[in-house]
């Protein structure tokens, strides 16, 4: 029995690379004998093939011409804690575009209405300018962290609807000029009563600060000045002692730090005169994705694959019949 089994062993793995080379050549005829097919079908058909080709490829052009989209791109920053109000300002503009309420888009100023698609937005994840020297953000993505994954936190919706700047994106079937697409959005965004008073107040808040900052700024000028005058005063009874490593210091530092601090508030100034404001705006950029500038190619082929089909279909219907 022992001395069988090694032999039969080999002859079954024998057995086994005869099927693997038989399949393998089964293989290389099946596959050349339909491209040979095909060349057969591209010759016998040139005629047809050719003008369905040429037929195609100026639709497609045609189609290319008539049948644009754009996209539009925008990076804005809502201000005064607004962030959900204006995603549900986006929210209410998607619902109106989709109902196909073209009156209440038109009394808004919108152009075109008919060629607007959905608008997206979302937020441009920098945590960088989440914290921004705010000791409560950093403490709170702090201890955020020990209790979870940190990268799914600040992408988080909860999380990312407090950075500064989302980005909007839509798209357009027309070209728009700015005046009638980004100028009527904004406006819509920046219509509410309740967020224009939270923004009297904020810039009236402001305003007081920056003028305490200057005064303080002010009477630390005239205490140095008065230092300076004294020290090179050569009556000594006038003379005011002064530890240079600390009074004097610390006057310079705070000075320091209100200059920058008023410096970075007038900063924001400059994006707080809307509740909505746009930092940049990208508008008409032609759309490249899926079929967008490829009809002339796609239409022939697919010309040419209904032609492959039918003339299947005419092959199998004869071979149904000859078998009935």
């Amino acid at each position: 029995m022992n001395t069988n089994q090694p032999h039969n062993s080999s002859t079954e793995q024998e057995i086994d690379l005869s099927k693997i080379g038989t399949s393998i050549s089964n293989w290389f005829q099946n596959t050349s004998l339909r491209i040979f097919k095909l060349l057969l079908f591209f010759k016998k058909n040139a005629l047809i093939i050719g003008i369905l080709f040429i037929v195609g490829a100026a639709l497609g052009w045609f189609a290319d011409q008539k049948i644009k989209s754009y996209s539009h791109q925008l990076i804005l920053s809502s201000n005064f804690g607004s962030t959900d109000y204006v995603y549900s300002k986006f929210e209410l503009l998607n619902a109106k575009i989709k109902d196909k309420d073209t009156a209440f888009l038109k009394e808004l100023g919108f152009a075109k209405t008919k060629h607007i698609g959905q608008f997206k937005i979302k937020p441009i994840v920098d945590v960088y300018q989440f914290i921004d020297g705010k000791e409560s953000n950093f403490e709170f993505l702090k201890l955020m962290a020990e209790d979870g994954d940190l990268k799914k936190i600040i992408t988080d919706n909860i999380t990312s609807k407090n950075y500064p700047y989302h980005m909007v994106t839509f798209g357009t079937g027309k070209v728009f000029k700015s005046e009638e697409i980004v100028a009527p959005l904004m406006n819509f965004l920046n219509d509410s009563d309740h967020f224009k008073k939270m923004q009297k107040e904020y810039l009236n808040n402001l305003d007081i600060k920056l003028k305490a900052n200057d005064s303080i700024i002010a009477q630390i000028d005239r205490l140095l000045a008065e230092f300076s005058k004294n020290t090179n005063s050569s009556k000594s009874s006038s003379l005011v002692f002064y530890n240079e490593n600390t009074q004097i210091n610390d006057l310079l530092t705070t000075k320091n730090s209100l200059i920058n601090e008023s410096g970075s508030l007038r900063v924001q100034l400059v994006n707080l005169d809307k509740i909505a404001k746009e930092s940049s705006v990208f508008i008409n950029i032609p759309n490249k994705g899926g079929l967008n500038g490829k009809l002339k190619y796609f239409i022939p082929l697919v010309l040419l694959l209904i032609l492959g089909l039918l003339k299947g279909y005419k092959k199998w219907s004869y071979k149904m019949k000859e078998k009935l």
